[in-house]
């Protein structure tokens, strides 16, 4: 985490360090996230409303989320038939310079027009002054700060925004670096499991320091074990086992050696490509010594006929043919399958290697592998 940058007027007492600061940091683990340092802050200042600000991307796709604590006001917008204060004024946030606390509608007393109409509008919000601050944004994302009352806001209100300005800029920044980090390994767990892989993360004695949900749920339903944090690999082949224990203990000491497949199971078949954790075991606090890529038995994809088909431009049941194919069934038991003849099976067939430019079954096998249509 990085350190605060020092900004005039931000000390904190040690009261407020431990009622705002604490459920600060811990407020992204939170549902609603900040939750309970919204609300402290509000009964803090006295406030009516407090909320936090993320504003994802720019333009008008940009994902707007508002954390609040208070009085609902997009509720009270909805009944009034109104805008709320960001939505009224977002023009106006867009230009606040970060760390400075603003009062926005001071911003507009040149326009006695536009502050009379704002005024209007915040009254029936129940609104009768606010302060904002905006927090210094990264890329593609800007946070403000904002709270509101039906009374005046004071200058103590003011001094503790600016004071938690700084603080509330790194628990935004280590909110969206660890979503952001959160959505890659989704999607790399999505991924590996629509083409059939998991993998698991093993120390030098070839215990579990982590496992993909995938690989995990797999080897609890067919190889009877769950794959637990700190203990070894249950549901092993013997010879596995030991082999596997072996390979980490070299993989820890010696992590320039290549990789090496390993066969874990018979039965259910599961095989494992054994390698050094390099990047891993620099950031990781469990030091892992290698990471095992398994590939997993199962099924084609009931789509994968249809993905063929489309990518390919073939009628459905020639693609059909080709997806029993590359199952390995032979023609006259994909012909049996798809309740054909043998000799229309042939024709399909023929036309299939004519329309992929392929010379035999082998070569359309593997054109069906490289494609979309055997992902899960």
């Amino acid at each position: 985490m990085r350190e605060p940058p020092i900004w005039e007027g931000m000390a904190l007492t040690s009261n407020d360090e431990t009622d705002l600061l604490i459920p600060l940091f811990q407020g992204n683990a939170e549902n609603p996230r900040f939750s309970t340092f919204l609300e402290r802050l509000r009964r803090r200042t006295q406030a009516d409303y407090v909320s936090l600000i993320l504003r994802m991307g720019d333009g008008p796709h940009a994902v707007i989320v508002e954390s609040y604590a208070g009085i609902d006001l997009r509720k009270r917008a909805r009944e009034s038939e109104t805008q709320g204060p960001f939505d009224l004024d977002r023009y106006l946030y867009d230009g606040l310079r970060p760390g400075r606390v603003y009062s926005i509608g001071e911003m507009i007393d040149h326009d006695p027009v536009a502050r009379a109409d704002r005024n209007r509008r915040m009254a029936k919000l129940g609104i009768g002054d606010e302060r904002v601050v905006r927090i210094a944004g990264g890329e593609r994302y800007s946070a403000w700060l904002m709270m509101a009352r039906t009374r005046e806001c004071t200058a103590s209100d003011s001094a503790l925004l600016s004071s938690l300005a700084p603080y509330v800029a790194i628990a935004v920044e280590n909110l969206v670096s660890m979503d952001r980090e959160r959505m890659a390994a989704r999607i790399n767990a999505m991924g590996l499991e629509r083409t059939g892989k998991g993998w698991m993360l093993l120390d030098a004695e070839a215990r579990v320091v982590a496992a993909d949900p995938a690989l995990s749920q797999f080897w609890q339903e067919h190889c009877g074990a769950a794959l637990r944090p700190g203990e070894r690999v249950l549901g092993l082949d013997l010879m596995a086992e030991r082999k596997l224990a072996g390979v980490a203990a070299e993989m820890a000491q010696d992590r320039s050696l290549t990789a090496r497949p390993l066969l874990l199971r018979e039965k259910p078949h599961v095989e494992a490509l054994l390698m050094p954790a390099e990047d891993a075991a620099e950031q990781a606090l469990a030091a892992p010594a290698l990471l095992a890529l398994c590939t997993l038995p199962r099924a084609l994809s009931g789509d994968g006929a249809d993905r063929l088909a489309e990518v390919f431009d073939l009628p459905r049941r020639e693609a059909e043919l080709a997806m029993a194919l590359a199952d390995g069934h032979s023609i006259a038991e994909a012909a049996e399958r798809m309740g054909l003849t043998l000799e229309t099976a042939r024709n399909y067939s023929k036309r299939l290697y004519a329309k992929l430019g392929v010379r035999g079954q082998a070569e359309l096998v593997r054109l069906v592998y490289e494609s979309s249509a055997v992902m899960g």
